[in-house]
């Protein structure tokens, strides 16, 4: 065996020779070839109005995209009236797609429940109905348990008196919604700030979770 080296392997002994030699191809088998990025996940989460439950998670390194949509009902292709009409069985509910490396499901976790009101059966702040119900929508046997654990963790530890009623689902054919509802909060912030405000949102949350806890939910 030679080398660029005139012949350096080649003069060595017989065994060691052979041993180098391997660990050069193995060497150079490696070279050029950088360690594989992590694939993206998914989560997906409804917490009311679709609108407010973008800009927590897009605040999160680590976090690629957050998609506004239905899930949740029995209607194909469903759109946002038909949804908010209750009668479609959906829910308003964001998709995020994030990158498992630098955020983990367990804070995406932590930032769902700290953006909703996990006591209210029967909506959210000023939206009412089933459409604006909130729910983790599980992929999986990992996100169940993950999302089993973290609301087990709040009902232990939870800062308010009232009863968790947030239900864990099986995640169902996701619908992104009208491209008008995509990042909304950023093309019409008034708009967005003026529902938020009247919603009640920022106000209950405060309620709930505390002054400081809800410093991160503002824009």
């Amino acid at each position: 065996m030679t080398t660029q080296d005139g012949g350096f392997v080649s003069r060595l002994p017989g065994r060691l020779a052979c041993l180098l030699g391997l660990a050069l191809m193995v060497a150079g088998a490696g070279a050029g070839h950088a360690a594989p990025a992590s694939s993206p996940a998914t989560a997906i989460f409804a917490g009311g109005c679709f609108w407010c439950m973008e800009p927590p998670f897009d605040r999160l390194d680590g976090v690629v995209s957050t998609t506004s949509g239905y899930t949740g009902g029995h209607v194909p292709n469903p759109g946002y009236e038909a949804v908010s009409s209750g009668r479609t069985g959906h829910a308003e509910a964001v998709q995020i797609e994030y990158d498992p490396a630098k955020v983990s499901y367990e804070q995406l976790l932590d930032v769902f429940w700290r953006n909703i009101d996990p006591t209210d059966p029967g909506g959210q702040f000023c939206d009412r109905g089933s459409q604006y119900r909130a729910q983790i929508f599980y992929q999986g046997d990992e996100q169940r348990a993950a999302a089993e654990r973290s609301r087990a963790a709040l009902i232990a530890n939870k800062p308010f008196a009232q009863r968790v009623v947030t239900e864990i689902v099986p995640a169902t054919k996701f619908y992104p919604a009208e491209e008008y509802h995509q990042d909304y909060y950023l093309k019409n912030p008034l708009r967005y700030k003026f529902y938020r405000h009247g919603c009640g949102r920022d106000r209950r949350l405060e309620a709930l979770w505390g002054a400081a806890s809800n410093e991160e939910t503002k824009e």
